[in-house]
């Protein structure tokens, strides 16, 4: 098979794969276009009471290197229940107010699982640099969440710095990030 011929096969594949996903702008399939590269900004951020300490460490982190900061609560280590601020994290996110998110409770599993549930959202639980590092180039992945009794701040800043700064590589991995998408809107 020439080189034509396997680029006319890509270029109907990604026209096929365009044509399943539709819907508001975070749905839409990956392109060089929908993925604005460099234009991270505003950060929406929240976290439980087991991990409040982390968010404010985060905060000034956040400001320091000159991000727009939109707190989502909680605003003391009394307890409270992480879904309640994971889906205002991920709410934040969906309707484009904030460009990421970032979502802390003590272990980051149980606010990804709830964060995922807001439709468009890519809620990646990531504990070091390669998986922080993957969940943007290969997931393209909108909110993080870390755990506030697994790392401290400067993990947590290696992490975060590493997930904002890294842009979604594409290729191979629009057709998969679209298929996640594709459940997403056939759930019911």
């Amino acid at each position: 098979m020439d080189a034509n011929r396997i680029e006319q096969i890509v270029e109907e594949v990604m026209k096929q794969t365009a044509q399943i996903v539709k819907g508001p702008s975070n749905e839409v399939p990956m392109t060089n276009v929908t993925e604005k590269k460099g234009t991270v900004k505003r950060i929406a951020i929240g976290a439980d009471h087991g991990g409040f300490p982390l968010k404010e460490a985060l905060i000034s982190f956040l400001k320091a290197k000159n991000y727009i900061v939109k707190d989502q609560g909680t605003f003391s280590t009394d307890a409270v229940d992480y879904p309640d601020f994971a889906e205002k994290v991920a709410r934040a996110v969906a309707s484009e107010d904030c460009d990421r998110g970032i979502m802390i409770d003590s272990l980051g599993m149980a606010s990804a699982m709830a964060a995922n549930k807001v439709r468009g959202i890519r809620a990646a639980m990531c504990y070091d640099l390669t998986t922080a590092r993957s969940s943007r180039e290969h997931n393209n992945a909108n909110v993080l969440t870390l755990g506030g009794k697994l790392m401290d701040i400067t993990l947590a800043g290696e992490i975060v710095s590493l997930w904002l700064t890294t842009d979604f590589t594409g290729g191979r991995h629009w057709p998969r990030v679209n298929k996640i998408m594709a459940i997403e809107r056939r759930r019911r």
